[in-house]
């Protein structure tokens, strides 16, 4: 496994060397082989249950903690940084694109705060499955290569076995990264910070001087449209959307608090620390805005004078709605098969989540069941019996392969997620893991094998709540 040494010559403040802490009895408790053969690493399970727990450090690369900022809902912290992430260096995959290999739960950080820096099994468990899935539905995400139990209790509420996620990702480079330099006054580690995310995510970006600025924000300001109307198309609620959860390359990272809706409404929250619903599943937008703002703050020192800095990236955080707008349209469209554009879809939309909200109808079966009409006699709820004549109107010959293809058949809901790690956390292994991943070969196909998955909770997780690791 050759890695390589990534961040350390962007700023000292960046990337900090910080050794893991060796656990007691590490064992390899999940492995990702498919994801493993990409990047031509052998299953080598005592190997690799030292190595990806932090107790060996097999390569001259030297891990390091990242620093970062972050806005936690709403209020600022200048200096957060990976209280319990160890980044052992970046791996090439067969394509030679450089991911990074990152060690969650490897012991306490120079950025730990006092905390323990462990992951208990639970959490570990929830971003394997959680990421794997997301994948599989075509989301864009942080991938889990391994989870290793360590042989320790983590000291939660309750004490609970202890665990180290492997995380893989494209970069680690996060909209509190920028906030971070910026905050330390590093300007020319935040010019750096700029020309590296767009080397490494934006190599189209080629101008220079300020406009390269502009286009940069621009760029991330369309990943983020382009990750959130993934979320919202499969009813993904991310539950933590604070700038240090935000990578400027689209992808999803951190699976704490997450979680799926079933009945729709725009208000659903999981959180249990999210008590104004700041990060709610309709308000996903907004915060995405939001974020790309302090993106958008992050970069003024960069520009020779800040009131034509403030001029020229204003219009880009401005225009976010509007770009917004037109792809979350797109989706609905797509998600119920519309041929072409019509002047009263818009109304025709509406009216279906307002029955679906009232009736409190489930988001992914009802979509589902609209789908799979189109080929069967399959039962749609009787509430959308006339939404459905005037739905027909508008369908297409086309139209059951465009809603397959967006609306999945399969998710991972909630109550099923919580089966599976309460397994974990009792016994160490679950009986349900293999069959629900099996589900996700293809999602996007509705097979009655997999009737067991393909049904929401009775109370529709009334009292559901989702935690952070921490």
């Amino acid at each position: 496994m050759k890695l390589q040494t990534r961040y350390t010559d962007i700023s000292e403040l960046l990337a900090i060397k910080d050794m893991p802490s060796a656990v007691a009895e590490p064992q390899l408790l999940l492995f990702n082989d498919k994801l493993a053969d990409n990047f031509a690493i052998k299953h080598d399970s005592e190997f690799l249950a030292k190595l990806l727990s932090g107790s060996t450090i097999d390569n001259d690369v030297a891990p390091v903690a990242l620093g970062y900022s972050g806005h936690q809902f709403g209020y600022f912290s200048p200096r957060l940084g990976d209280g319990r992430a160890h980044l052992l260096g970046a791996i090439a995959d067969k394509d030679g694109t450089l991911w990074d290999l990152q060690l969650k739960g490897a012991g306490a950080t120079v950025f730990s705060r006092g905390g323990d820096g462990r992951c208990a099994i639970g959490p570990a468990v929830r971003e394997y499955i959680m990421s794997e899935a997301l994948h599989a539905l075509g989301i864009a995400t942080t991938r889990c290569l391994a989870v290793v139990t360590t042989g320790e209790t983590v000291y939660r509420q309750p004490p609970r076995p202890g665990a180290v996620v492997t995380r893989l990702a494209k970069s680690h480079i996060r909209v509190g990264s920028f906030q971070y330099l910026a905050t330390q006054g590093d300007i020319e580690g935040l010019e750096k910070l700029v020309d590296y995310a767009i080397n490494c995510h934006f190599p189209d970006i080629s101008s220079t001087g300020e406009q390269r600025y502009i286009e940069f924000l621009t760029a991330v300001l369309d990943k983020q449209i382009e990750l959130v109307i993934s979320w919202m198309r499969i009813g993904f609620i991310h539950g933590v959307m604070n700038t240090d959860n935000t990578l400027i390359s689209g992808e999803t990272i951190d699976y704490g608090p997450c979680a799926m809706m079933n009945q729709f409404d725009l208000d659903t929250v999981f959180s249990s620390i999210d008590h104004q619903g700041r990060y709610a599943f309709g308000n996903q937008p907004n915060i995405a805005n939001w974020n790309i703002a302090r993106l958008a703050e992050s970069l003024i020192p960069l520009f020779a004078d800040q009131e034509s800095a403030v001029e020229q990236l204003s219009p880009v955080v401005n225009g976010f709605a509007a770009k917004f707008n037109d792809a979350f349209n797109t989706m609905w469209q797509q998600k119920l098969g519309l041929a072409g554009q019509h002047e009263g879809d818009h109304a025709l939309v509406s009216e279906l989540l307002g029955l679906m909200k009232q009736h409190q109808l489930d988001y992914t079966n009802t979509f589902n069941a609209l789908t799979e009409s189109l080929l069967a006699d399959f039962a749609i709820p009787t509430s959308l019996k006339e939404w459905h004549k005037k739905w027909n109107v508008r369908i297409s010959s086309k139209s059951y392969e465009t809603m397959r293809a967006v609306n999945p058949a399969v998710i991972p809901r909630n109550h099923t997620i919580e089966m599976i790690l309460a397994e974990y956390e009792a016994s160490g292994e679950s009986s349900l893991k293999d069959a629900f991943l099996e589900a996700f070969n293809d999602p996007y196909v509705y097979d009655e094998r997999h009737f067991e998955w393909l049904q929401a909770p009775k109370d529709y997780d009334k009292n559901y709540q989702t935690f952070c690791g921490t």
